[in-house]
C-alpha cells in the first residue's frame, strides 16, 4: 500500500465522532495534517475529542507548510483547505482528503486526486477493514453530515449494500 494522504479538519472530526479515525492510518502509508488544519482543530474546546486525539496520537502527523501556493490562494479557501491542497500540489503522489465542495473543485482543477470522508469509508469496506459501510454512513448523517439521498443510494449500490 502506498497511499499518501494529506487531510483537512472535517474528515478528521467526522471520523473521530463515529469512532473510526483509525481508518486514516490503517488505509494510508503516510498521513499528513498541515499545521493550519491542526490550528483549526486545536482552537476548539479543550474537551473536544478530535483536539484530544490530535494532541496525543495525531501530533506526529502535523507538518509545516512554508506558504500556500499562489495558485491555490487565488481560490480564496479557508486556511486548512488551502494548506491541504498546497501540500498535495507541492508533493506529487499525495491525495487530498477533503469534504468542502469548493476545495475539491480547486484540487481537481490542479489535477490533485481527492477523496472525502465517504470515500475513506468506502475504501475501508473495499479493503476489508469494514464489514459494512452503511452503518457508518448512517452515523455520519446522524451527527449532521449532509449526504444527498440519491448519492447515498448510489454509494451503497457500489458496495453492494
Amino acid at each position: 500500500m502506498s497511499r499518501k494522504w494529506v487531510i483537512n479538519a472535517s474528515p478528521l472530526i467526522l471520523l473521530n465522532k463515529i469512532s473510526h479515525i483509525s481508518l486514516l492510518q490503517e488505509l494510508s502509508s503516510e498521513l499528513v495534517i498541515p499545521r493550519g488544519v491542526a490550528k483549526e482543530i486545536l482552537s476548539g474546546p479543550a474537551n473536544d475529542p478530535t483536539r484530544i486525539w490530535l494532541n496525543e496520537k495525531g501530533s506526529p502527523l502535523i507538518r509545516d507548510l512554508k506558504q500556500v501556493d499562489p495558485v491555490v490562494a487565488a481560490w480564496d479557501l479557508g486556511l486548512g483547505e488551502s494548506q491541504v491542497i498546497s501540500w498535495a500540489y507541492e508533493n506529487p503522489g499525495f491525495e487530498a482528503i477533503l469534504d468542502d465542495r469548493a476545495a475539491r473543485k480547486c484540487a481537481l482543477s490542479l489535477k490533485i486526486p481527492v477523496r472525502g470522508t465517504m470515500g475513506v469509508i468506502l475504501l475501508a469496506k473495499k479493503d476489508g477493514r469494514l464489514a459494512k459501510a452503511k452503518p457508518l454512513l448512517n452515523q455520519l448523517i446522524e451527527i449532521g453530515f449532509r449526504i444527498d439521498p440519491e448519492l447515498l443510494r448510489a454509494t451503497l449500490r457500489l458496495v453492494k449494500e
